[in-house]
């Protein structure tokens, strides 16, 4: 798979390769009040009398002016989009509670080696990869937070779960809880993945009908399974020196610094756009001789001096959020191709890569195999 910059230029194009897988109130200061004392003439017995007004100047510049505690937190952002229009009343309760479920990941992250939940599990996920005590946690806690879902369905999990009639609602949410959870016993860079769809009929099944449950699974594999261009919003949370949940509605890309002083997601980047071109590309170069030629001819590309006389510099995280998350900020290109020992890539399409693509797109980015958009892709 490969990422995208936002450029049409083949030294700075982005693909993903073959993977199958406020408080307003500190305006409110005086207006520079000047007190003139005045004597009345009038009468002999009337005492001193004070009259204040406004002083004219500057007052409407600086009240324009954004002060520094008018600060706009997830909630308030989440209602000023169903406000508008851009989302429903159900989405925002679903989007604030998987922003929920992050800060309790986020908290049994930081903890992790305090309260020993680093380590092997002891089972196999349905990936075939051994899950880390984390990983069983924090899928539960998924679950847990699910808010009013119809569906959701966890990489953990091999089968979505349709969640019980009285707390569901319409919206059906993929969700990798933690990726790159390897990295949480070293205390590195991992994330969270979501991505939001909307109802579909085949899911829903009527409970006086004869179908077995083999069939109503099936409606919901194929209610989940849908491409990418179906998303209605998708996001992460970056678990790091800060924790950063980013999202998209469709109406460009958002990223939110968790304040841990008051335990809220605080809007940080607005409006984020890839930069035009970037200097760092990052793939496992771990598994070079396992790539095909053009490949390894491309990469060399990369690394002779372009016209402004710098190479492209490696660095490689080995999470697919936090490269994604530096690659919306400073532009860059990031691959994790096929090679001869993974035929198909380590990525999978529904939880990490439709997701990611959504947002590289919303930045003005390019996201393809390497001969197709990936949001076209039907899993």
């Amino acid at each position: 798979m490969v990422a995208a910059t936002a450029t049409s230029s083949y030294q700075n194009r982005t693909f993903f390769s073959n993977f199958l897988s406020s408080s307003p109130y500190s305006n409110l200061f005086p207006l520079h009040l000047r007190c003139l004392k005045r004597q009345s003439v009038t009468s002999d017995f009337t005492a001193a009398r004070i009259r204040c007004k406004a002083a004219v100047g500057s007052t409407e510049t600086k009240l324009q002016k954004k002060s520094q505690y008018d600060i706009e937190n997830l909630t308030i952002w989440l209602l000023k989009q169903e406000q508008a229009g851009n989302i429903d009343a159900e989405l925002t309760i679903v989007l604030s509670s998987i922003s929920l479920a992050c800060k309790q990941i986020a908290s049994l992250l930081r903890r992790s080696s305090i309260i020993n939940l680093t380590g092997a599990h002891g089972t196999i996920n349905i990936q075939g990869e051994d899950q880390k005590k984390v990983d069983f946690i924090s899928n539960e806690v998924g679950f847990a937070s699910c808010g009013r879902t119809g569906i959701i369905a966890l990489e953990e999990e091999d089968v979505p779960v349709a969640v019980e009639e009285t707390y569901s609602g319409n919206y059906i949410v993929v969700f990798d809880p933690i990726d790159r959870s390897a990295n949480i016993d070293t205390s590195l860079t991992t994330g969270s993945i979501f991505g939001i769809y909307g109802p579909d009929e085949p899911c829903l099944v009527d409970i006086n009908d004869d179908s077995t449950l083999d069939q109503e699974k099936q409606k919901c594999v194929t209610s989940v399974c849908q491409p990418g261009s179906n998303l209605l919003a998708a996001g992460y949370c970056l678990y790091s020196s800060s924790v950063v949940f980013t999202l998209s509605i469709g109406k460009g890309v958002f990223a939110f610094t968790l304040d841990p002083s008051h335990g809220e997601f605080v809007l940080t980047h607005e409006n984020i756009e890839i930069p035009k071109s970037g200097k760092i590309y990052s793939f496992n170069e771990g598994n070079y001789d396992l790539w095909d030629e053009k490949l390894k001819k491309y990469l060399s590309h990369l690394r002779l001096p372009g016209s402004n006389g710098k190479a492209y510099s490696g660095r490689y995280i080995g999470c697919l959020v936090g490269e994604i998350h530096r690659m919306l900020l400073y532009g860059g290109i990031y691959g994790n191709p096929k090679n001869k020992n993974s035929k198909n890539g380590n990525l999978r399409l529904l939880y990490e890569c439709a997701p990611m693509s959504y947002l590289v797109e919303q930045a003005g980015g390019i996201a393809i195999d390497g001969h197709q958009r990936i949001l076209d892709i039907k899993p």
